[in-house]
């Protein structure tokens, strides 16, 4: 029985303050220190006081996240010390974070691969205008259409209500307005480019090399695979390609929470600024359980 699954944010839910009460904790505030001393910034500052502009960066926000997401899942444990979770998973970066959390790759190293992996992607949106569009209510032919008439691909599978969709800048605005003659809902995101898809592919090269110099170890308990929506294997190197092929191909996350609930998931804890995650496992199982710590407010409110 799995009952407890441990879940962390992806990108998009940073927000200036974020993990700054945490962070009165000498224990979160040395996390903190050590992140700031890893990265060569000050992304403490970053974290509590912004600007949000310089936050919202690819390579200033994903190590944020994931500084954010560590310090509130180590908060928890200090506060629960006989609360453990048998699965851990994350949206797109808060996959990185799962691994961690799992003693897939140490705190350190995932600050290193993250603080790339924006600096990567970032440089790949920049190398072609892109952008992503999120469809509700699309049926599965519906996506097909979309896809095949504007030349995108799936992002992601938020739930079975919720695709979004990545490419060039010209289809992504066809796939909105086809959207809408279609009676679907359609919001064209306020991303830098099309993320989860082939266009990220330079990123995904780059991101190779970082990795050939990070050891990576069997995962303590099972780790949800963004691109399978299946644990990831226990091997090394079957891990670092699932986690390459992550910059490039469709995020399963529907099938990552529908899995874990399979297994036994009963109750999610979601770690890291906002609810975002908690909001759609909601969407893709109403009978699981679903807690959110992403400050002390959210941590005192917890019973276990």
């Amino acid at each position: 029985m799995i009952d407890n699954v441990c879940v962390f944010a992806g990108q998009g839910a940073q927000a200036p303050g974020m993990g700054k009460d945490l962070a009165a904790d000498p224990e979160v505030a040395a996390l903190f220190g050590r992140a700031n001393a890893v990265l060569g910034f000050d992304i403490a500052t970053l974290c509590f006081e912004g600007p949000a502009e310089e936050l919202t960066k690819s390579d200033i926000c994903q190590p944020a996240i994931f500084t954010v997401s560590v310090a509130a899942f180590r908060a928890f444990q200090k506060r629960f010390p006989s609360v453990s979770f048998a699965m851990a998973g994350g949206l797109s970066l808060g996959e990185w974070t799962a691994l961690h959390v799992a003693g897939v790759l140490d705190f350190d190293d995932a600050l290193r691969v993250l603080e790339a992996r924006g600096r990567f992607m970032q440089q790949a949106c920049e190398e072609q205008p892109s952008g992503m569009v999120s469809v509700m209510g699309a049926t599965p032919e519906q996506i097909a259409e979309l896809c095949g008439t504007c030349g995108i691909t799936v992002a992601n599978i938020n739930s079975d209500a919720q695709i979004v969709l990545s490419g060039r800048k010209e289809g992504v605005a066809a796939a909105a307005q086809a959207a809408g003659e279609m009676g679907l809902r359609a919001i064209v995101l306020n991303v830098a480019g099309a993320f989860h898809s082939p266009l990220m592919a330079s990123a995904r090269a780059k991101l190779a090399d970082v990795l050939e110099g990070i050891d990576f170890k069997p995962p303590q308990i099972p780790v949800l695979s963004n691109v399978t929506g299946a644990p990831h294997s226990s091997d090394p190197v079957e891990m670092k390609a699932a986690m390459l092929r992550q910059v490039t191909e469709s995020v399963r996350w529907a099938d990552c929470i529908k899995g874990a609930v399979a297994a036994g998931g009963a109750t999610f804890v979601e770690f890291g600024p906002g609810k975002v995650l908690s909001g759609l496992i909601k969407r893709i199982d109403k009978n699981v359980a679903t807690l959110n710590v992403s400050d002390v407010p959210t941590l005192e409110g917890i019973v276990f």
